[in-house]
């Protein structure tokens, strides 16, 4: 019964995949990349014949099993072997030769096997070794498909996954044979007999890969390079013992025994070493990336992670640039030096690495013109009291770098021809020799690093300019209330030589002295230190309109006619304090545009539900334009003298308290301002209760 499901289903197999190769033949356009499955599928056809006509033990079928292999290794490595990105193929190149090389081997242990027929425990042997190396070529056949598929780019995983599917099928059964075999050391003639079946069922899966058609690409890492080598490793490692087992089991034990046992511990002893030195670590990874990679680093895993480095993390900008650096050649500890206005390099920050001695009366005038002109990698292993590799001479080295005997490299941070800074690191835990690829590496990165350091150093200067004109705002609002201030203190002192005799005069001079004091008291509170740039959140309250204007039109009348009008029960949310300084503002730009004798006017009354206030002037007028684009911004003014925040500082009081300012102003007409505010409620306003009504 095995025999004959053998017999058909290998048949079977060999039919479809013979379709296979027929339908590929018809519908091949040329490519490069479908030849070899092509091939692979006529190979599978031939196999299927053999193992369906002579037996899995004949020989041509055992030379068919072994190029049944090589033809599937070949088509997966045609689609990694492209044009793009091969430098990194070194190390995936070695996988392929050492999974050939193991199939080779089998292809000798084929021809051997007939020859010692007539000796069973050699035979025996024999066997057990093809079991052992089919075990291995399935092993590494399997990380190969895990490699290519991991490493094909999205678009491409969809036209390979039914291929690589059925690979991994193949693979993974012959794995299962070859250990069960192996283990128990039996034929498994049910297993060799359910193969066919197998081999049959993956005629469909590869011909849903057929189907698609779109350009294949790989694009091969380093990490998964790195987990490929990993897992060869492993599994060679675990052949190896059970080689070694094996072995031991066929002598009887004795010395092979404790061979293994030596080996074991050796290994283990090892392992405890090496692994926690950082130095053998770090020798093992130059290692590898001198002798499996053209290039020693991989620049875009590099550039990420310098990116990720500087742009994050809670430390200062100085620390995680040393860092970054530092990571890039794998160095334990970094300086950064930055650029002082008088043009030296002083420690601004560390990372891992005790400060130096100060060393004020160092030059560096000649280091850091040479470094702005060339920009040259410091390699600080070459100061010997003679030239060092980057071509400065040892004279030019300021006495600082004497007592840093771990330095190794020094990077020059060049923003826009200026150099920034100077970034040294100390040498890594395997010690070597700067390349064409550090050079080139670290100069790139440290003009990275110099935009970042100079952008940082940009915003704090604009911070600090930023403050200053906080000041300089602040100071000149003070200077337009000092001015109105003057102004009023003027007129008294112009009245008094007049009217210094009349009883009513000076008791009114005595309130607008005591005015004046209390506003130039609340404009020092405003500069004192620790105060805020505004007059703070005001809170708005029921206020009588009346009471507020009243005084500010007695006040301006004493310069220039102004009339006041308006319901004395008109009562509106605001702060006392703001309003009286807006409508200030408002009045005396309206006195400054009107002619001597034009009266400037004052209403006030409900609108649309709104406290409206209205300063009217029969003055030169504005155009829309103006009005629009300039009115409202500070430190713009058509007057001579003037200082352009009336405007903008009555505004803003006013959206401070909840309201809004309008103008209608047309040239030659006069201006209207208006202003509206929230009445108060109906308890507090007499207006909103008739409203109400």
């Amino acid at each position: 019964m095995i025999g004959l499901v053998a017999l058909w289903s290998h048949l079977l197999a060999a039919c479809l995949f013979a379709g296979l190769v027929l339908w590929q033949l018809r519908q091949w356009r040329g490519d490069e990349k479908t030849r070899p499955l092509i091939t692979a599928f006529a190979v599978m056809t031939v196999w299927s014949i053999f193992m369906a006509l002579l037996g899995p033990y004949h020989f041509l079928s055992l030379m068919a099993d072994s190029a049944r292999d090589l033809a599937f290794l070949a088509f997966m490595y045609g689609l990694m072997n492209g044009e793009e990105d091969g430098y990194r193929q070194g190390p995936v190149k070695i996988v392929y030769g050492t999974v050939a090389a193991v199939i080779a081997l089998q292809i000798v242990l084929a021809g051997l096997m007939p020859r010692f027929e007539q000796v069973p425990a050699l035979i025996e042997a024999l066997v057990s070794t093809r079991d052992m190396i089919g075990l291995t070529i399935a092993a590494g056949a399997l990380v190969l498909v895990h490699n290519v598929y991991g490493q094909a780019t999205p678009e491409s995983r969809g036209v390979i996954r039914p291929a690589m599917v059925a690979l991994a099928l193949m693979w993974v059964y012959d794995l299962h044979l070859y250990t069960v075999s192996y283990l128990t050391r039996d034929s498994a003639e049910a297993l060799l007999a359910m193969r066919g079946v197998m081999i049959a069922f993956l005629v469909p899966i590869f011909a849903m890969g057929l189907k698609r058609s779109t350009r294949l690409k790989v694009q091969l890492s380093r990490a998964a390079t790195f987990q490929s080598l990993s897992l060869i490793v492993l599994v060679g490692y675990l052949i190896l013992m059970m080689s070694v087992s094996r072995a031991v089991e066929f002598t009887g034990g004795g010395w092979l025994e404790i061979a293994e046992l030596t080996l074991l511990a050796a290994m283990s002893i090892a392992a405890l070493i090496l692994l926690p030195s950082a130095r053998a670590r770090g020798w093992f990874n130059v290692m590898v990336q001198k002798h499996l990679f053209q290039h020693r680093y991989d620049y875009r895993e590099e550039w990420l992670r310098f990116t990720a480095t500087v742009s994050d993390g809670e430390a200062p900008l100085e620390q995680r640039v040393i860092k970054a650096m530092a990571d890039i050649g794998g160095a334990p500890a970094g300086m950064l030096l930055l650029r002082e206005a008088d043009d030296r390099l002083s420690p601004a920050g560390t990372w891992n690495w005790t400060p130096p001695a100060d060393a004020s009366e160092d030059s560096w005038s000649g280091l850091i013109g040479l470094l702005e002109r060339t920009g040259h990698i410091i390699e600080f292993a070459g100061i010997s009291g003679g030239e060092l590799r980057a071509g400065v001479d040892r004279a030019r080295m300021p006495d600082l770098f004497d007592d840093m005997p771990e330095a190794w490299a020094g990077i020059p941070l060049i923003h826009n021809g200026r150099l920034v800074g100077l970034v040294v690191i100390a040498h890594p835990p395997a010690r070597r020799a700067l390349d064409w690829e550090d050079f080139d590496l670290f100069r790139a990165a440290g003009r990275q690093a110099a935009s970042y350091i100079a952008e940082a150093q940009t915003m704090d200067a604009l911070a600090q300019a930023q403050r200053f004109d906080e000041f300089n705002r602040r100071f000149a609002f003070i200077m337009h209330d000092i001015k109105n201030l003057v102004s009023q203190l003027s007129l008294v002192a112009r009245n008094a030589e007049r009217h210094a005799d009349n009883p009513a005069f000076r008791a009114d001079m005595a309130l607008t002295l005591q005015s004046s004091v209390k506003k130039m008291n609340d404009l020092l509170a405003r500069i004192a230190p620790g105060a805020k740039s505004d007059r703070g959140a005001l809170a708005p309250r029921p206020i009588n309109l009346q009471q507020v204007l009243a005084p500010v039109a007695e006040a301006k009348k004493r310069l220039h006619p102004v009339t006041l009008s308006g319901d004395a029960r008109i009562f509106a949310l605001a702060d006392p304090a703001a309003l009286d300084a807006a409508v200030t503002h408002l009045v005396q730009n309206a006195i400054d545009a009107s002619p001597r004798e034009a009266p400037v006017e004052i209403a006030f009354m409900p609108r649309d539900g709104q406290a409206v206030i209205e300063v009217r002037d029969q003055g030169c007028g504005m155009s829309a334009e103006f009005v629009r684009a300039r009115l409202f911004q500070p430190f713009v003014s058509t007057k001579d003298g003037g200082f352009g925040i009336g405007a903008h500082e009555a505004r803003a009081l006013i959206e401070q308290m909840g309201g809004r300012i309008e103008v209608d102003s047309r040239p030659g007409a006069g201006t209207r301002f208006i202003i509206r505010l929230r009445l108060a409620d109906s308890e507090a306003n007499p207006i909103t209760q008739r409203i109400s009504a």
